[in-house]
This record gives C-alpha cells, sequence and structure tokens, in this order.
C-alpha cells in the first residue's frame, strides 16, 4: 500500500477514523486486482486447477497461451467486455495433458505438471 501510517492521538475524533478506515478500504478495493476478478487456484502431486470469474466472455473470445510456467489469460480486442491476466507457476506445464473449460462465466483451467527429466550423462573415469 502506498498510504503511510500516522500516529493517533485521543485527540482524534471517532468521525475521523471512521473516514480513513472508509477511505483506505477504498483505496485497496480500487488498485488490487483480486477484489474484482475472483482467483482460485488448488493443485495435488499431478496438476494445478485454476478458476476465474469471466462473466460475460465467451469462448471464441478468449485466448489462453502456456509458455513454460507461464499461463496467459485475454480477451480478443473486439469483445464486448476485456480481460487479461498471466500466472507463473513454480514448474512447467504439460500443455498436451492440459484443459480449460468455461461453464457459467467460470473458466476453469486444468494445467498439469510437467514432469521433470533428468539430463544427468554419466562419464567414464580413465
Amino acid at each position: 500500500m502506498f498510504l503511510a501510517t500516522v500516529p493517533r492521538t485521543r485527540a482524534v475524533s471517532p468521525a475521523f477514523r471512521s473516514f480513513d478506515g472508509n477511505f483506505e478500504r477504498f483505496i485497496n478495493e480500487a488498485f488490487s486486482t483480486g477484489t474484482r476478478n475472483q482467483t482460485g487456484i488448488e493443485q495435488d502431486d499431478k496438476q494445478w486447477t485454476l478458476s476465474l470469474d469471466v462473466p460475460g466472455v465467451s469462448r471464441e473470445e478468449l485466448n489462453i497461451g502456456i509458455e513454460g510456467t507461464v499461463v496467459r489469460i485475454e480477451t480478443r480486442a473486439d469483445a464486448k467486455r476485456q480481460y487479461k491476466a498471466a500466472y507463473e507457476l513454480p514448474q512447467e506445464i504439460d500443455v498436451t495433458a492440459s484443459a480449460a473449460r468455461l461453464e457459467n462465466g467460470v473458466l476453469t483451467l486444468t494445467l498439469a505438471k510437467q514432469v521433470p527429466v533428468s539430463r544427468v550423462t554419466q562419464l567414464n573415469i580413465q
């Protein structure tokens, strides 16, 4: 948050405290992205499940791109509602085993975890 805290004294009126609390809540809601679009992420040993609220957006208007550990979700330029987000996950994503579903304004991405491949090469000792 970009607002600095101010030490309070007993002389401060309760009306000012109420105003300060309401103003701070307004600023937090206005500048945080999580309050407008609800996002939920769950994981297990094999996959992540990412759920996003995208009301008013159709399947044809959405583009989902996966590159390594990054998932990019955005609407096309001609869509009625604009949405753009990117998420970086801690492990590579297996695109062939991943899926996306849009149902009742909720986009659910099932992103399979890439199995790490060992690239160790044995050297012969001479």
